[in-house]
């Protein structure tokens, strides 16, 4: 009986064993990192699944093997890691993390993180554990990562326009080298300090609507605010501010884009005086020729008037028709130099729009009617006063004149009508000529884009009368049909 509770324990014994070896083999294979088992001649005890698919190995090939017959001997002496295991050993302790480059046969580089582990028991060290990650991905995924900073941050900093970040409050978190450079102020020294401080004082309102407006989840803003530089002065830039999120869609703090618009502003004025004087150009064989008839009748009428036999009555007619004609003549000039004086100061008053075409189209009447163009105007009955720069708005319907003209060289018809719907003024400019593509309409108002042949055209005329609208607050608007002709709607708000 007692030999055979003895039979039957070791049985248990044995079977538990096998059990818990079976266990210890589920558990390595579940690893996923791949793990060596190493006794004192480095000689691999156990591999788990891991590593074999890894390696492309079999247990067969694998357990019993000294660790040198599995990896390079380069790899082992250059990493050094024999004389790991044999600290171990020694010391009863686990190494630090170390990365290994490894490259199985017939297979690509991997890199791996790997640590050794001791396995005691009693305080004995009996084996070793040899743990291996795979981290390739995740080092090639910092490496990418890294990378794009690196460009992000070169992208920033040598951008030309500014750019900077502040949090919520509008406190100062980064700031690229073209801020330091426009606002000559260095990073240092705005750090930490609310945008504000930087700011034209008197736009102090809108920044504060503008932050408040992101803040509460609305997108991107626009504004154009003077920056002050660090010598006081204020530089004109145009705003782009849009909000930074975190994973919750909450707003966490705000990048700003700043474009200096001085040089802009600069050729806009030159740009706007080109145009006038390409005007005019053409306008000139138009006022040589408004002017050469009153000039005419004077010139006659004063022959007359030397006649001593000439009769009262005739002698006031010739009188009369000098002073008309030097009047016409007046008129013609002051419109010219209404037209042509420079209009950098935009001084706003009262226009009425049926007065301003009726001054405007004598200047162009001639050189439509050489090229056999008939001008027709629809006015309302009141007047349509709008709030705007007469000389500025002028240039508008000079160039929308000359750009019917220029479309219809073989002669045709223009067609100008002025209304008022409700609190909206409206001219409307409809030319009989060949039309606009498709491919060209999204682009007219481009500077220097022109359709006509070389030397016909600049490609300013309409970009400048879109800048000119603009800055009164309206809209200009085309609609065309290629074969059809076009119309060019310009609206205003009435004063």
């Amino acid at each position: 009986m007692n030999t055979m509770n003895a039979y039957n324990s070791k049985n248990y014994s044995v079977e538990r064993c096998e059990r818990y070896k079976k266990l210890y083999t589920m558990l390595l294979d579940a690893i996923p990192s791949s793990v060596l088992m190493l006794d004192r001649d480095l000689k691999i005890i156990s591999a788990n699944r891991n590593f074999l698919r890894k390696s492309q190995r079999t247990s067969i090939n694998t357990v019993g093997r000294r660790l040198s017959e599995i990896f390079p001997a380069v790899i082992l002496n250059r990493m050094k890691i024999p004389e790991q295991i044999d600290r171990v050993f020694e010391s009863n302790t686990a190494t630090s993390g170390h990365r290994m480059y490894y490259r199985a046969p017939g297979m690509p580089m991997r890199i791996y993180y790997y640590r050794i582990f001791p396995f005691a028991w009693q305080e004995v060290v009996e084996n070793i554990m040899f743990l291996m990650d795979d981290v390739t991905e995740q080092v090639r995924l910092s490496e990418e990562v890294q990378r794009i900073e690196r460009h992000l941050a070169s992208v920033i900093d040598s951008a030309s326009d500014i750019i900077l970040s502040t949090d919520t409050d509008s406190k100062i978190l980064s700031w690229n080298p073209a801020a330091e450079k426009i606002s000559e102020y260095l990073f240092m020294e705005v750090k930490g300090r609310v945008l504000s401080d930087f700011i034209d004082s008197n736009k102090l309102t809108e920044m504060q609507e503008v932050y408040s407006a992101m803040v509460n989840g609305r997108e991107s803003q626009m504004a154009e605010w003077d920056l002050i530089n660090k010598r006081g002065v204020g530089i004109r830039v145009f705003w782009v501010f849009s909000p930074m999120r975190n994973e919750h869609q909450a707003t966490t703090g705000i990048v700003a884009v700043g474009r200096d618009l001085t040089e802009r502003k600069k050729l806009e004025a030159h740009l706007l005086k080109s145009q006038k004087f390409a005007a005019l150009g053409v306008m000139a064989g138009g006022i040589a020729h408004e002017i050469r008839n009153p000039l005419a009748i004077c010139s006659s009428s004063a022959q007359f008037l030397m006649d001593d036999n000439i009769e009262d009555n005739f002698r006031k007619e010739c009188a009369e028709k000098i002073c008309t004609g030097i009047q016409r003549a007046s008129i013609i000039i002051e419109n010219l130099l209404r037209f042509a004086r420079p209009s950098a100061t935009s001084h706003m008053e009262t226009v009425d729009l049926n007065a301003l075409v009726e001054e405007t189209i004598p200047l162009i009447y001639n050189q439509a009617k050489i090229q056999k163009i008939i001008i027709k105007t629809v006015f309302p009955e009141k007047p349509v006063f709008i709030v705007g720069n007469n000389s500025l708005l002028q240039q508008v319907l000079i160039n929308l004149f000359l750009n019917a003209i220029q479309v219809m060289p073989d002669g045709g018809a223009i067609r100008l009508m002025i209304m008022q719907i409700e609190d909206e003024a409206l001219i409307q400019i409809t030319d009989s000529g060949h039309g606009i593509s498709k491919q060209d309409i999204d682009k007219i108002f481009d500077p220097f884009y022109t359709t006509s042949p070389v030397g016909r055209g600049s490609g300013l005329g309409l970009s400048i009368s879109y800048s000119i609208v603009k800055q009164h607050n309206g809209v200009i608007e085309v609609e065309s049909k290629e074969g059809n002709g076009c119309t060019f709607t310009v609206r205003f708000p009435v004063s």
